[in-house]
């Protein structure tokens, strides 16, 4: 058996509540984080939104808040394919609705993140702090960037939307897979945006993936409660993710507007328009005003992205919280604002009582 295997069995097999805590880059915080570490799960923290020093700050304020793994997560997109023409007309596009706030659109879009494998001082972090599990979304890491994780002890997961995901993800030598179904909440992690996107049920996905792969997999998207942990279980998951579950918890970094808007309930749909990728969001402002954008005016992310920003940020100022990313899965009417250790403790009750069952 390959050791590394072994580790990661051994890693989720420990855990007390086979749960990953989403990273959810912009609402996980170090302290939901190891909050959800310290109470029996591993908890994530989403870095692909973050500056080298940021990231270092937050992976040293997570370890010392908990001694127990928790994972980090990059962004591995392609770098963008600029169109300064489409960027233009999305400017322009936007401009009457900026000037109902009493603002301005940025006169030019720029690329806000860049992709991990383009980003040396991150791995340089990485491998300073050493945290015990890194994942990886839209895509996979150099070759070299994984063997220098590897030598430096991290066990290294990937986001596969279909089974050609799943087969390159394993190809790559990481060590397990996280099958992202299509009521996710958040990006999508398809590699190519732009290619065909099967947009397979948690359950239909996990399936495949467990079928195929002998590395374990990872199941994500619509999963709330215990039950559904459960569930993803009965169907050859090692372990499920939840992120959604955990935005409502006052340990997150979600604003007021977003955790009403949460609380709310209602629809959410998949649209590009806020990043430049499809992600999953609750029908807002923002997902009003692009429902009749096409793919093809919409810039490429993270350009897209400035804008997005640009335009909470006017909204906001202007009294208005309906313009922002606010990602959440198909079920997000099940959502429930608890401390962290409390939706955990409630989770794993739901989940022994589902095993029994």
């Amino acid at each position: 058996m390959n050791p590394r295997y072994a580790s990661t069995q051994a890693l989720f097999q420990a855990l007390a509540l086979p749960l990953l805590q989403a990273p959810m880059a912009g609402t996980a915080t170090p302290e939901l984080a190891a909050a959800a570490s310290n109470a029996g799960a591993l908890g994530g923290l989403g870095l692909g939104a973050s500056t080298p020093a940021a990231a270092r700050a937050a992976i040293l304020r997570t370890q010392a808040l908990t001694v127990h793994p928790f994972q980090v997560n990059l962004f591995c997109h392609a770098a963008p394919a600029r169109d300064t023409e489409v960027e233009s007309r999305w400017i322009e596009r936007a401009r009457p609705l900026f000037e109902t706030f009493g603002s301005s659109p940025p006169p030019a879009l720029e690329e806000i993140y860049r992709p991990f494998q383009l980003d040396p001082e991150m791995l340089e972090i990485l491998l300073e702090t050493r945290p015990a599990v890194v994942s990886f979304h839209f895509g996979l890491p150099t070759p070299a960037q994984i063997e220098a994780l590897h030598d430096a002890g991290c066990l290294l997961l990937a986001t596969a939307t279909s089974l050609d995901e799943a087969r390159r993800i394993a190809a790559s030598g990481l060590d397990a897979i996280i099958a992202q179904g299509w009521s996710a909440g958040g990006h999508r992690g398809i590699f190519d945006p732009d290619a065909e996107d099967e947009r397979l049920s948690t359950e239909v996905l996990t399936r495949r993936l467990v079928a195929e792969s002998t590395l374990p997999i990872l199941a994500a998207g619509g999963l709330m409660d215990g039950m559904d942990i459960a569930r993803a279980l009965s169907w050859g998951a090692s372990a499920a993710q939840l992120g959604t579950a955990f935005i409502g918890c006052p340990e997150s970094a979600a604003d007021t507007a977003y955790r009403e808007r949460l609380a709310a309930g209602g629809k959410t749909v998949m649209t590009r328009a806020i990043s430049g990728r499809p992600a999953r969001c609750l029908e807002n402002g923002f997902t009003v005003w692009a429902r009749d954008a096409h793919a093809g005016e919409i810039p490429a992310y993270p350009c897209a992205y400035d804008l997005g920003k640009a335009l909470n940020a006017a909204a906001k100022a202007d009294g208005d919280g309906t313009y922002g990313a606010q990602w959440a899965g198909a079920e997000a009417d099940r959502a429930r604002a608890l401390p962290v250790a409390a939706l955990i403790e409630t989770l794993a009750a739901e989940w022994r009582r589902a095993s029994r069952g």
